[in-house]
């Protein structure tokens, strides 16, 4: 079977799974992967397992030798026919692996790379939220920006600080953390919950699909040849304004739907309502508070800036206390070590408090840790689900409709492919990097290029955003956490969406014609 029928059969199997038979999400994803795996081709597998034997055998050996950078021929010649058997066995290896896995065997091991990637994470932040919400740190927080800002303004603080914070960290971890803030702010003020937490989404989600060091962007910008000073300046513009025009959209639809505060899989409504009652004697300091959120945003950006340092050196030295500190620094800046740091000194905050015991304690991590679980199996679900779809051939599908030059038609046609592959599989960073990859021999020959391609890199980005429904991880992260229904989330988070998407788009689009950059 076609590619294409594959995966409108996938779809129809996840929609049809929730909305119909009210399926969970990870029974209708894995499903839906099941069925995508069973129908793909041997010739399909075959194509996919070579396009990734060539991807790591590039990682391993770098790229073919070139005959301009050899001074005697003999050896060019040998060096290139080691390079070529070399390859040719890598691919021999990647394609008899690739058939003797059953597919339920892909599917599983989709399912796991993808939980190897965010289950972690995820335990983690469960652990930071449930913390920062027990020991009052959320609402200390809360009550000091609200001091500092005023009511009116929460909404900009919300989208400001999610943006802020999803360009080191995953957007998924980020809701995490700042979901107790929005849910503290709602029982303080009475009102705005679904404004709250479209903000914290409008500002998250778009730094997390256009500024490195996330992995999304940071992998298109290395695609198509693009600096990380450039990316990251003609991210935060475009990605500011997708935000601003999200947080309007977040206005407008507060004031016609209103989202009660429900019980949820992190708190209920009893405990958030003890809590607010507190008073400011029995929470945390600001300081104290405020300290595992940023902790790790800080760590992680660390890391990221020595990386670079050391990749942009060149052949010159790194300062000796520089190069002394770069393991240290590196390790602690592991987003994983990152957030485990930051989820014991969110116990810590916790654990000081007043009456609380360790019975207590466990208690309150079992929890985290069992609503963490959840969110875990759905996004690993929705990862074998993604893999299957990739392996089904949609790769050679959509490369057959590249253009030889670029226009700024290529940009809404790059839009609209990274769109497609978004919806169908739900991972914005998958489908910035497929499209990346069809795209990347364009992007990088500036004599076909009327523009800069940073705005390739922009097009990619802003089509990651649309459309955010039930295959995405990050729509169930937001309605498990916020207690929004499936039919909440579609009314709002999926046009919202639609929106910043294509005010990026448009963003993108006035940028090439009015700053060409060439």
């Amino acid at each position: 079977m076609d590619a294409i029928s594959i995966l409108v059969i996938s779809i129809l199997i996840v929609v049809t799974g929730i909305l119909v038979l009210r399926l969970h999400a990870f029974l209708a994803l894995t499903f839906a992967a099941l069925v995508a795996a069973f129908l793909t081709t041997d010739t399909a597998l075959e194509h996919y397992a070579q396009d990734e034997a060539i991807i790591a055998f590039k990682k391993m050996h770098g790229a073919e030798p070139v005959a301009d950078a050899y001074s005697d021929k003999n050896i060019y010649e040998k060096d290139l026919a080691d390079y070529v058997a070399h390859r040719s066995e890598t691919l021999e290896l990647y394609k008899k692996d690739y058939r003797k896995q059953t597919p339920m065997m892909r599917v599983a091991l989709g399912f796991g790379a993808t939980c190897g990637k965010i289950g972690i994470l995820i335990a983690m932040a469960s652990i930071i939220g449930k913390c920062l919400l027990d020991s009052g740190a959320a609402d200390r927080i809360v009550r000091t920006v609200l001091n500092w800002l005023g009511e009116k303004n929460a909404g900009t603080a919300f989208m400001g600080s999610g943006f802020l914070l999803s360009i080191p960290v995953f957007f998924d971890t980020v809701f995490y953390l700042m979901i107790p803030l929005a849910k503290a702010t709602r029982l303080r003020t009475g009102k705005n919950y679904l404004l709250f937490i479209l903000a914290i989404v409008a500002g998250g989600s778009m730094a997390h699909s256009l500024v490195p060091p996330t992995p999304g962007p940071l992998i298109v910008a290395e695609e198509f040849g693009v600096n990380l000073i450039t990316m990251i300046i003609a991210g935060c513009c475009v990605g500011l304004c997708s935000s601003v025009a999200g947080l309007t959209f977040a206005k407008w639809i507060n004031r016609r739907i209103e989202i009660p505060l429900r019980d949820s899989a992190d708190a209920s409504l009893d405990e958030l309502e003890a809590q607010a009652a507190r008073s400011e004697q029995d929470l945390p300091p600001f300081w104290l508070s405020l300290l595992p959120i940023i902790l790790p945003v800080i760590l992680i950006a660390c890391a990221t800036a020595t990386k670079t340092y050391f990749q942009n050196l060149g052949g010159a030295e790194p300062a000796q206390w520089i190069e002394t500190l770069r393991p240290t620094v590196e390790t602690l800046g592991d987003k994983n070590v990152a957030l485990i740091i930051a989820a014991l000194v969110a116990m810590g905050t916790l654990i000081t408090r007043p009456n609380m015991t360790r019975n207590k304690m466990a208690a309150a991590i079992s929890a985290a840790l069992s609503s963490g679980g959840v969110i875990i199996l759905i996004t690993s679900a929705g990862g074998g689900f993604g893999a299957a779809i990739r392996q089904s051939g949609i790769k050679e599908v959509i490369a057959g409709t590249g253009a030889e030059a670029a226009t700024i038609g290529t940009l809404l046609l790059v839009f609209a492919l990274t769109t497609l592959i978004r919806t169908a599989q739900g991972s914005s960073t998958v489908a910035m990097i497929t499209v990346a990859s069809i795209f990347s021999p364009l992007a990088l020959q500036p004599e076909f290029l009327p523009y800069h391609p940073v705005y390739l890199a922009l097009a990619v980005g802003c089509g990651s955003k649309p459309i955010a429904w039930m295959a995405d991880s990050g729509f169930w992260v937001i309605c498990k956490m916020s207690g929004m229904t499936e039919a909440e989330a579609l009314r709002t988070i999926t046009p919202m969406s639609i929106i910043m998407g294509t005010v990026g788009l448009v963003a993108t689009v006035t940028g090439a014609l009015l700053f060409p950059l060439v």
